[in-house]
C-alpha cells in the first residue's frame, strides 16, 4: 500500500490531478452526485417500480445514433466541404443545441423545481446547482479524457499514448454522451412534450456533426468506409447516455429538475467551450453566427409546435 501511495504522490497521474485541481474537485463532486441519483433510481427498479420513460429514452438514443450515421454517409463520396459551409453547418448545430438546452431542459427544469419546492426561487436554485454539476462534469471529463482540439492540440491524461485519430474520436465522444443523457432526462418522467422536441433537435444537429466528423477523419487519411463507420460509431455514445439520463433523474422528485439543469449545463458548456470556438477559428465568424441563429430559431419553433 505504501508503494501505491508513493506512486500516486510522485507519479504523473498525481501531478496531472494537482495541475487541474479545480477540475478534479468538480468532477469528483459531479460524479458523486450523479452516482447517488442513479443509485436511487436503481433501487426503484430493483423494487419492481416501473420507470416510465426508459423505453422512449432508448428510442431517442437510437434516433441520435441513426441521425449521426445518416449524416456521415455523404463522406463516402465527398472528401471535404468548403470551410465556410462546414462552419455554417456546425454553427447551426450549435444553435440547435443551445436552444434545446434552454427551451427543452432549463425552462422545464425551472417549472418542475418550482412545483416540487413550492416556489420559483428554490426551484431556480436547484436548476442552477444542476447546471454547475453539468459544467463540472464536462470540465472534468475535458481535463482528464485524452482528446485533441484542432487548434490547441492533444490534451488530457495520457494523451501521448494515442494517435491523432483516436484523440479526435475521443473528443467527439465528449460531445455525444451529454446529448444522450439529455434525451434520457427529457423522457425520464414520460413527458412527450419535453422528450420529443429535445430528441428531434439533437437528432437534427447530429446530421451535420456526423458529416463533419467523417470528413475530418477522411482528411486525416482514413478510407471512406472507415471514416463513415467510425463517425457513425460515435453516435453509440448517445444510445449509452440515454438510459444514464433516465437513471440520473428518475429517482427522487427533486432529481428531475436537478437532472434537467445538469443536462442543460453540460450541453451549453459543450456549445461554448468546443463547438463555437471550432466554427470561429477559420475566419468565418459571420457565417457560423448566422448558422447558429438559424439553428436556434428552428429549435425554438420546434419546441413551440411540438412541445
Amino acid at each position: 500500500m505504501e508503494f501505491l501511495a508513493r506512486f500516486f504522490r510522485k507519479g504523473r497521474y498525481f501531478d496531472h490531478i494537482m495541475k487541474h485541481g479545480f477540475a478534479a474537485a468538480g468532477l469528483a463532486l459531479a460524479l458523486l452526485s450523479v452516482l447517488s441519483m442513479m443509485a436511487i433510481t436503481g433501487a426503484r427498479i430493483l423494487s419492481g417500480e416501473a420507470i416510465p420513460g426508459l423505453r422512449f429514452a432508448f428510442l431517442g438514443g437510437i434516433s441520435g445514433f441513426a441521425a449521426t450515421s445518416v449524416g456521415a454517409l455523404p463522406a463516402m463520396a465527398l472528401r471535404s466541404l468548403p470551410q465556410r459551409a462546414e462552419d455554417a453547418l456546425l454553427g447551426g448545430a450549435a444553435g440547435m443545441m443551445l436552444a434545446a438546452g434552454v427551451f427543452s431542459l432549463l425552462l422545464p427544469g425551472l417549472e418542475a423545481g418550482a412545483f416540487y419546492l413550492g416556489g420559483k426561487g428554490p426551484g431556480a436554485a436547484v436548476v442552477v446547482a444542476g447546471m454547475f454539476l453539468g459544467v463540472f462534469l464536462m470540465l472534468g471529463i475535458e481535463s482528464f479524457l485524452p482528446h485533441e482540439h484542432p487548434k490547441s492540440g492533444p490534451s488530457g491524461l495520457g494523451c501521448e499514448r494515442f494517435d491523432r485519430i483516436c484523440l479526435f474520436v475521443f473528443a467527439i465522444a465528449v460531445h455525444n454522451l451529454p446529448e444522450g443523457m439529455a434525451i434520457g432526462v427529457g423522457f425520464s418522467r414520460g413527458d412527450m412534450g419535453i422528450g420529443i422536441p429535445l430528441t428531434a433537435a439533437i437528432a437534427l444537429q447530429d446530421i451535420p456533426e456526423g458529416l463533419a466528423v467523417a470528413l475530418a477523419l477522411r482528411s486525416a487519411g482514413l478510407a471512406p468506409s472507415a471514416a463513415v463507420l467510425i463517425s457513425a460509431a460515435t453516435g453509440l455514445l448517445e444510445l449509452l447516455g440515454a438510459p444514464l439520463g433516465v437513471a440520473l433523474s428518475g429517482g427522487l422528485p427533486l432529481a428531475y429538475p436537478l437532472g434537467l439543469g445538469l443536462a442543460g449545463g453540460a450541453m451549453i458548456f459543450v456549445v461554448s467551450h468546443e463547438i463555437i470556438p471550432e466554427t470561429h477559428r477559420n475566419g468565418h465568424q459571420t457565417s457560423a453566427t448566422l448558422g447558429l441563429m438559424v439553428g436556434f430559431a428552428l429549435m425554438m419553433v420546434m419546441d413551440t409546435t411540438l412541445g
